[in-house]
């Protein structure tokens, strides 16, 4: 008898991480949700409780997540940002955005890997964003942290493969139609143009599933991304006069 495939998602509560939990347990998959708040209503997957800021909350989270079956797929999406003027902002949310974002998915994959919980033959997921590719004027902490993480999907890919049998992808969003995005974006900023959650969870589980290393959901994120490589320097200009410039106050 066959199990059914197990995932994680972590900041599966909102925006891509929710997005990422319906279409997988749509798909079949038992999803264990890893989010600081527990979800608004009823919903098919575990939700698990967790900071992932406060290191006594990861470690208690690791060791319910070891407890079980391996995972077959991980994606670990959990992120926030700290906007505004770099020197504006409290150190603890400069810390904050470095620790959800870049700390505990190291960590996690880490003890992961450690621990037996990622099945052979399965996909690890990290979400990094668009801005890997470009300087972010007023983001700076996110910015670095999210860079981070795609160096280090790209250091551990060949290892996991090789000795655990794990494909490793890292994705790299766009702004989206989430209410996150929304808190950080400056006034006036047209949320239509962005892409929904939805659309870019589909896309990046199905170059996940092609086995694509590197994955950018849409279009117009492959072609910011090819000018940001082209052009670096007009590229973080236009992210200054688009968002910093008009950046009305600091929100983290």
């Amino acid at each position: 008898m066959t199990r059914a495939k197990r995932a994680l998602v972590t900041g599966g509560h909102a925006g891509l991480g929710e997005a990422f939990c319906r279409a997988l347990t749509a798909a079949g998959y038992e999803v264990t949700a890893l989010d600081r708040s527990a979800p608004d209503s009823a919903v098919p997957w575990t939700p698990l409780i967790c900071d992932l800021a406060d290191r006594s909350q990861r470690d208690a989270a690791i060791v319910n997540l070891c407890a079980g079956a391996p995972f077959d797929l991980v994606i670990l999406n959990a992120g926030v940002s700290a906007t505004g003027r770099f020197e504006a902002i409290p150190m603890e949310a400069h810390r904050r955005v470095i620790a959800v974002n870049l700390e505990a998915p190291m960590v996690l994959c880490s003890a992961l890997a450690a621990r037996g919980a990622l099945a052979k033959g399965g996909n690890l997921v990290f979400i990094s964003s668009l801005s890997h590719w470009t300087g972010y004027p007023g983001a700076a902490s996110y910015a670095a942290s999210k860079d981070a993480i795609a160096i280090y999907a790209r250091s551990i890919r060949k290892p996991f493969r090789r000795a655990l049998g794990v494909t490793v992808s890292c994705a790299f969003p766009g702004p989206m139609r989430t209410a996150h995005a929304e808190r950080h974006a400056p006034e006036g900023a047209k949320a239509g143009r962005r892409m929904p959650p939805e659309e870019a969870a589909r896309r990046i589980i199905a170059g996940m599933t092609a086995g694509k290393s590197v994955i950018v959901p849409g279009l117009r994120a492959k072609l910011v991304a090819a000018y940001a490589r082209l052009f670096p320097q007009r590229a973080t200009r236009a992210m200054r006069k688009r968002i910093f410039d008009r950046l009305d106050g600091e929100v983290w």
